[in-house]
């Protein structure tokens, strides 16, 4: 029957069935219903129908670097919120785990299975055909991040912390992600200028929030040693890092998965060195000292230089070194035989009658190469430490850091990539940051790599040939302090904040960048 309302009227009742049809009281359903006897328990209004909340499709996240590739689909995304926590499904991610849910706000649940609210962190146990390959799945109010390796997961965790930065909900599908380049660094010069060790370790966090791999610190040049030695104490600058302040970096690197790549360069750039022992500077025929190179045909020479690659192979234990070997004096004269004698008659005695100035300084190269692979490691040097011809040659194993194009005899990227060697980028017209800005330098600029630069673009302007892209390992960035006063801490990491943003883009993704460079700076503010 009808309800009474107050008046008089009756309302007249609407029946919505299942499939949406509608019957009026006076249709056969209605008809029916008022025939049929009606318990109680029949008479209780049936509960309406839940309806199911549709979701637009997701979109892909927006970080930095961007990632390479986004399964869209439909539902609320996740957010850190209150009782969730970060679970491992092996105990090799703690480390991950622990750092995640710090940064999350989240609880470190350990190994446990995951449940809602939770980030689940796992190991595939697959071979890893990209050891830094990660998959980053949002379903079900949970995210899962697994990989092959530690250090995929840990840059699932980056893409994460990104994603949800600022209050934001990390969007629902799956993330598949991995780097273009193995090698992606920075490098600083703390020799001309001593950088705290405080600042550098905000640097290490700053680079593994980026996905970089590698922090390269140049620690021993003319104007300092700034590390501190128990086997040659006397070179060591008052202003230093000791081992231990040192041994924190390296622990810290390892936990973001950066290895330091320290480079003592030899045997040019030696001027702390020499400093304490004036006896190996190199002097020209008249007698004229050579600023910062020692004399390679002393044995004396090697001894020391060998002596500090042997002490700090055990400070720094990963896999790379850099053994510089760029800027030797001695070979930037029209005749470095006819002004260096004692260098020519020591190559002459010890690579044959035809031997010259470059083949005693390709074998100290060498020599030192020796030293290092004995500590198993993968060993580079600057592209200026290479040369054309004569009866030396570099080690094969020498990987070459590309830096200039302007050196004395220069060679050209191809040289280098044709004869088959591994390079890695450090184009100074687009990743030099050279406080003061002498000799014609200017300070990088973030838009100028994003628009310009590629990891191609070895030399100038210009890239390499497409086919060489596979022997081009990567990029860094490089901080050198020329004119060390120039510039304090606060102002070279602001300074090298976009520039750092921006290669990062580029050496993980080798598409073309989606976005803009003003949404690009945009997004930094927001994700980073």
């Amino acid at each position: 029957m009808g309800v009474v309302l107050a008046g008089g009227a009756v309302a007249v009742g609407v029946t919505v069935w299942p499939d949406g049809a509608k019957e009026t009281p006076g249709g056969a359903a209605s008809t029916a219903a008022r025939e049929a006897p009606v318990s109680e328990e029949a008479a209780a209004p049936a509960p309406s129908p839940t309806p199911t909340r549709t979701y637009a499709l997701s979109k892909k996240p927006q970080t930095i670097p961007a990632v390479r590739g986004f399964e869209a689909a439909r539902g609320p995304g996740w957010k850190p919120a209150e009782g969730g926590r970060v679970v491992v499904r092996n105990g090799a991610l703690a480390d991950e785990g622990k750092l995640t849910a710090k940064e999350l706000g989240l609880t470190y649940g350990g190994e446990a299975q995951s449940r809602a609210g939770d980030v689940e962190l796992a190991l595939t146990g697959t071979k890893p055909s990209v050891s830094e390959a990660y998959t980053l799945t949002v379903k079900g109010g949970k995210v899962r991040i697994a990989a092959p390796a530690e250090a995929g997961v840990f840059y699932g965790t980056r893409t994460l912390k990104q994603e949800v930065r600022g209050g934001r909900t990390a969007p629902e599908g799956v993330v598949k992600d991995q780097p273009a380049k193995p090698q992606r660094g920075f490098m600083l010069d703390i020799a001309r200028k001593h950088f705290t060790a405080g600042w550098i370790e905000d640097r290490v966090r700053e680079l593994g929030d980026l996905k970089y791999n590698q922090l390269g610190l140049h620690f021993s040049d003319d104007q300092g040693f700034r590390i501190e030695s128990t086997s040659h104490p006397e070179v060591v600058s008052q202003q230093h890092l000791t081992k231990a302040q040192v041994k924190k970096i390296v622990q810290l690197a390892a936990a973001r998965h950066i290895t330091v790549v320290p480079e003592i360069d030899s045997p040019g750039h030696l001027g702390a060195v020499i400093a304490a022992h004036p006896d190996l500077q190199l002097r020209n025929a008249k007698g004229v000292a050579t600023r910062g190179a020692v004399d390679i045909s002393k044995p004396a020479a090697a001894k020391i230089i060998d002596d500090l690659l042997n002490e700090y192979a055990d400070v720094f234990p990963g896999a790379y070194w850099h053994l510089g070997a760029d800027e030797y004096q001695a070979l930037v004269v029209s005749n470095p035989e006819a002004s260096y004698p004692q260098l020519a008659t020591a190559a002459r005695q010890k690579y044959g009658s035809n031997a010259t100035v470059k083949d005693l300084a390709t074998g100290w190269l060498n020599d030192r190469a020796k030293v290092m692979a004995a500590h198993d490691r993968t060993l580079r040097a600057w592209n200026d430490g290479f040369f054309r011809g004569g009866t030396v040659q570099a080690s094969k194993s020498l990987q070459v850091a590309y830096w200039t194009g302007k050196e004395y005899g220069a060679r050209p990227p191809v040289e280098y990539l044709s004869a088959g060697r591994k390079v890695v980028n450090y184009n100074d017209e687009f990743l030099y940051y050279v406080l003061g800005e002498p000799n014609a330098f200017k300070y990088p600029t973030g838009q100028r790599i994003y628009e310009q630069w590629t990891p191609r673009v070895l030399r100038g302007t210009t890239a390499v040939a497409a086919k060489y892209d596979g022997q081009i390992l990567g990029g860094s960035f490089a901080v050198w302090c020329d004119l060390a006063n120039r510039q304090t801490e606060a102002q070279v990491a602001a300074g090298v904040r976009m520039p750092l943003r921006a290669l990062a883009q580029k050496v993980w993704d080798p598409a073309k960048p989606g976005l803009t460079w003003t949404q690009f700076k945009t997004l930094a503010g927001r994700v980073s």
